[in-house]
């Protein structure tokens, strides 16, 4: 512990433990939409899971890449020789580190390069094979082969004229060209603080002052977890997660944290990440990201020292070894029993619905 703070004094007093949880005012009223498509989720008896594309950003391999670019970009400082890279300052706003999980979004303008290029480049990877083989289904069924009639009547030709040149002009624009692209976040959008206890929604709308925004910030206790399903662009049903502050209409979609899924079982996961990593009973989750801001955590810090665990833990993986990690994880999610746990928060709130 004599390279970190004591717990008693690093934490403040009002950060989550999950055995101190405070008595507090009972629930306020859900609205009858709200109850109809969110179902609340209980607080407590977490497991050690993470939404794998968490787990996975980044990866061992990414850990020493940037580690060797560090040391390099040291060396060119102390030479001189040091070039900044293009938007090196640009404040993203975002931090994932030992204190803070602040998330903030590029705008509409950068996304919309980013998912058409994903988008287009998919398309083209599933679509093209299914194209080809009709096609050749079709020119098997025809009396004879009539090259210009096949190209006027290929399905293989259209989808590609579709999704091809976009994905070649976006790719080229992403690649070379970020001044076209790439614009930052103007601000964070929200951020759960361990060692405050604080959630905190940036500039948020509020109703009672006419539409002007302010923070809102309280306490991480105070947001209980909603699975949220909504039907995605075929009708079908999908669950994403809600932090639905208790005592006000402030709400935390993560949706574009993890993309929702048509289980409950990556949402649940990542409510008990988001647990986890805000109790200061605990160590920060075990994941690549917090490798590097393990020792700066107290509580992390003096279990690492008890269990002997090695501080390159992560950064020397192997990648096999590491995909077998991330296998293993998707079978704890597969397996998560949230639905199947008493509420920790029933005995500090009553809840009204």
């Amino acid at each position: 512990m004599s390279k970190t703070a004591e717990p008693q004094l690093y934490y403040s007093h009002e950060a989550y433990r999950s055995d101190r949880i405070p008595l507090q005012a009972g629930s306020e009223k859900r609205s009858v939409l709200h109850k109809f498509t969110g179902t609340r989720l209980p607080w407590g008896y977490t497991q050690d899971v993470v939404p794998d594309n968490i787990m996975e950003d980044p990866k061992p391999e990414n850990l020493r890449f940037w580690e060797r670019w560090e040391n390099e970009k040291a060396e060119m400082k102390a030479n001189g020789k040091y070039v900044p890279r293009p938007f090196e300052d640009v404040e993203l706003h975002c931090r994932y580190d030992h204190e803070r999980f602040r998330f903030a979004q590029l705008p509409f303008r950068s996304q919309f390069w980013l998912s058409l290029r994903t988008f287009c480049k998919w398309g083209l990877i599933i679509l093209l094979p299914l194209c080809i083989l009709i096609d050749w289904l079709f020119e098997m069924d025809s009396a004879g082969f009539n090259i210009r009639e096949l190209l006027n009547n290929s399905i293989t030709v259209l989808v590609s004229k579709i999704l091809l040149p976009p994905w070649l002009v976006s790719s080229v624009i992403v690649n070379y060209f970020p001044r076209v692209w790439f614009r930052p976040p103007g601000g964070p959008l929200w951020e759960l603080n361990r060692v405050t206890g604080q959630v905190t929604i940036f500039n948020s709308a509020d109703v009672k002052t006419q539409g002007q925004t302010h923070d809102i910030v309280a306490p991480f206790h105070e947001f209980d977890a909603y699975i949220v399903t909504s039907p995605d662009r075929q009708g079908l049903p999908t669950n994403g997660l809600q932090l639905a502050h208790r005592y006000s209409a402030a709400t935390i979609n993560l949706s574009a944290l993890i993309t929702p899924d048509n289980t409950t079982q990556k949402p649940c996961a990542l409510w008990d990440f988001l647990q986890n990593f805000m109790d200061i009973q605990r160590p920060l989750p075990e994941i690549p990201l917090y490798e590097p801001y393990r020792s700066q955590d107290p509580t992390t810090s003096e279990y690492d020292e008890k269990n002997n665990r090695p501080t390159r833990y992560w950064i020397d993986m192997d990648n096999h070894t590491f995909k077998t990690k991330v296998k293993d994880m998707l079978g704890k999610i597969d397996s998560i029993d949230t639905f199947d746990r008493p509420n920790l928060m029933a005995k500090a709130v009553q809840y009204i619905d």
